[in-house]
């Protein structure tokens, strides 16, 4: 048996052989970062008021895209500006895999006239009757208990500023969460009673006043479960008046270091 000449076993690569697999390397990463985007998680970030002070904007977070399975826009990867990265829609006409949405989850969505992500709380479920009556929210003829926390100032992304009241509103299955109301007769604050369709969901925003939502039948409505794509789990970011998270020469004063790395539901 021959052995391999050591001088050619020691060789070093040429130049060009380094590159290439650098570029190998590189496209494994990205094509494992695809991959994970595309099925297990994805991040979003917010730039409305809607769900304050739940998720802020200019808060960051990862949503679960594998948790109630995967629907026509499960594989969109997200807007850039005016840039579309990746977005077409499978045909999927309910969901495969997973478990159904809970009251309360926060949920990642397409609005059926929309093709933009909308970023909701899951208040009503299949078969669910909600109506809001004097700023009380109302399930299936019930009142939704709701304890006044505080008052602070809520600012919109038009830096439009209003005072609000917090409160700590709990669901009928005993989960609860942080909502605002600037009053109890907003234009939304008293709704006629929708019921909500079969393999739909009916999502409302935690600023309550603040929220184009469900409510709002020509424009969002009752949800389809196959335009679910993830949802909400963690903040990882967070940096005030939506700055770009690039400039970190802005972050010493602007970066909100208490809201990062913590659970949407706390």
């Amino acid at each position: 048996m021959t052995q391999p000449d050591q001088n050619t076993a020691n060789k070093p690569k040429s130049a060009a052989a380094e590159w290439w697999d650098t570029i190998v390397v590189i496209v494994e990463a990205l094509l494992i970062a695809i991959v994970i985007r595309s099925f297990i998680f994805q991040p979003f970030s917010i730039p409305t008021a809607s769900m304050q002070q739940t998720l802020m904007i200019g808060d960051y977070f990862v949503a679960n895209k594998f948790v109630w399975g995967y629907g026509k826009h499960s594989f969109s990867l997200g807007r850039y500006g005016d840039f579309t990265l990746l977005d077409f829609e499978l045909p999927i006409s309910g969901r495969i895999l997973g478990r159904e949405p809970n009251r309360g989850d926060i949920a990642v969505f397409r609005p059926v006239p929309q093709n933009i992500e909308y970023i909701k709380r899951v208040v009503g479920l299949p078969g669910d009757r909600i109506q809001m009556r004097q700023g009380r929210l109302y399930i299936n003829g019930e009142m939704v208990e709701r304890e006044e926390i505080g008052r602070t100032l809520d600012t919109d992304s038009e830096g439009d500023s209003r005072e609000v009241i917090v409160y700590r509103e709990t669901f009928p299955e005993g989960t609860s969460h942080t909502i605002q109301e600037i009053s109890d007769n907003a234009p939304l604050d008293n709704t006629p009673e929708y019921v909500v369709p079969a393999g739909h969901y009916f999502m409302m925003g935690d600023n309550r006043d603040r929220s184009a939502d469900s409510r709002v039948l020509a424009s969002v409505g009752y949800v389809p479960a196959t335009n679910l794509i993830a949802k909400a789990e963690a903040r990882f970011f967070s940096i005030k008046d939506n700055i770009p998270p690039w400039q970190i020469w802005q972050w010493p004063a602007n970066v909100r270091w208490d809201r990062m790395f913590e659970s949407v539901n706390q």
